[in-house]
């Protein structure tokens, strides 16, 4: 449990305000915003991500913008996603261009020098082409027999939503959800970080449900297979042309060498990030709609207060990590931090107050808070959830289930908790 801290009262430097604070959370003033973001000065991002903040957020607002007016929001195919599926493919078809040359210099030079430069070019090919996504190896993977309860549910969301439900479940050890498809056949994956899931109520639970179900229906380009495999392909060309650290003379040749096309790659890679980026957006505002939809406004607009105190979460299994390290022999600390350490995250969590959740608004306003640079700014999909009559949910939490969801993830609870106290958190 976590250890309550007393509070602190004093007069605010910049406007006198009198400020009372728990002293596990920073001090601020909520009358002038004095100290509300500490850690905005100590931010450092690359040019390249401040460049797709700035692109992300000016999209959000747009779009923001738009529905404020009384646009509507609906996935559709624009002339940026057909642009983006055309450089997709110009990109698949420089992998195929480098397999058929390797093809034709093996081929054509065998048993001579021309099968060096062959060969070269089919491994260059090889590395490039196009994956499908597989079940992960490392995690629990749950089917429809090990969880019946936890997948009626998501089949009851994913009517609602007005999709069909998943094939596989994976639980992990990160701050995070997500769904995609893998294998040839386009099977759905879930993926639930329990981090996240440990520290949300079941009603939130079932609006996360609902954001991460709604995004197979809302036209969201990036996540397409065409389109995703792409920008694999081209952060694999980014890794090869990286510049060699502390090079050698030979090495600072080739360095130069790389310069041009290593431009030309995040050149590429920065063209379909913005051709991409409108439509990603608008598929979260909808995934958001529908997590409202499913879960109610009010669930909804919860789950984006989690997100906004995500990090306390990782402080947290952090501490915990520290404390097990710090505890004895290995096994023994494993077994004695893993159980209970999902309750003492939730509780930890369940106690933030509601003055350090309007900090972490006003501050995610500030800095432009995102979950990473394809979402719309958290505040913005808050004021979006906002706009129009709340919702009510259309799917609503049942204690008696909720008990048997637990039961069913119960050894991929202990599982992820063991690997998280052994390996460390790494969010």
């Amino acid at each position: 449990m976590s250890t309550a801290a007393a509070e602190t009262v004093q007069a605010c430097p910049e406007c006198g305000t009198e400020i009372r604070m728990n002293g596990r959370f920073t001090v601020w003033c909520a009358g002038c915003d004095w100290n509300v973001d500490p850690e905005q000065s100590r931010e450092k991002l690359s040019r390249l991500a401040r460049a797709q903040r700035a692109l992300a957020r000016r999209h959000g607002e747009k779009l923001l913008a738009e529905l404020t007016a009384g646009g509507t929001l609906r996935a559709r195919r624009d002339v940026s996603s057909v642009l983006a599926y055309a450089v997709a493919l110009a990109v698949h078809g420089v992998t195929v261009a480098l397999a058929a040359g390797g093809i034709w210099f093996t081929v054509g030079g065998w048993g001579s020098w021309a099968m060096v430069p062959g060969v070269f070019l089919l491994a260059l090919g090889w590395s490039l082409r196009p994956r499908l996504p597989r079940l992960p190896e490392d995690v629990p993977v749950l089917t429809r027999a090990d969880a019946p309860e936890l997948f009626a549910l998501v089949d009851e969301v994913a009517h609602v939503a007005g999709t069909r439900g998943v094939d596989a479940i994976a639980v992990d050890g990160h701050l995070n959800a997500s769904v995609r498809s893998y294998g040839v056949r386009g099977r759905r994956l879930l993926t639930l970080g329990l981090p996240l899931w440990e520290t949300l109520t079941p009603q939130q639970r079932i609006a996360l449900l609902g954001h991460e179900l709604g995004h197979y229906s809302n036209g969201d380009t990036r996540h397409g297979r065409v389109v995703s495999a792409a920008l694999r392909s081209l952060t694999t060309w980014h890794y090869y042309f990286l510049p060699i650290a502390d090079p050698e003379p030979l090495e600072a040749v080739v360095n130069l060498l790389y310069i041009v096309p290593r431009w030309l790659v995040v050149g590429v890679l920065m063209l379909l990030d913005r051709l991409t980026l409108r439509a990603a957006q608008r598929a979260e505002y909808l995934a958001d709609r529908v997590a409202a939809r499913v879960g109610s406004t009010q669930a909804a607009v919860e789950l984006m207060d989690r997100l906004l105190v995500a990090d306390s979460a990782a402080v947290v299994l952090h501490r915990e990590v520290n404390t097990a390290a710090l505890t004895g022999p290995r096994g023994a600390r494993n077994d004695t931090r893993t159980d209970g350490l999902w309750e003492r995250l939730a509780a930890d969590m369940a106690s933030v107050p509601e003055h350090e959740l309007e900090r972490q608004r006003r501050a995610g306003a500030l800095r432009g808070h995102s979950v990473d640079a394809t979402h719309p700014p958290t505040h913005l999909r808050h004021a979006c959830l906002l706009i129009g009559a709340p919702t009510p949910p259309a799917v609503v939490a049942d204690e008696a289930r909720e008990g048997r969801i637990a039961e069913e993830l119960a050894d991929a609870r202990a599982k992820v908790a063991r690997r998280i106290i052994r390996d460390g958190f790494e969010g």
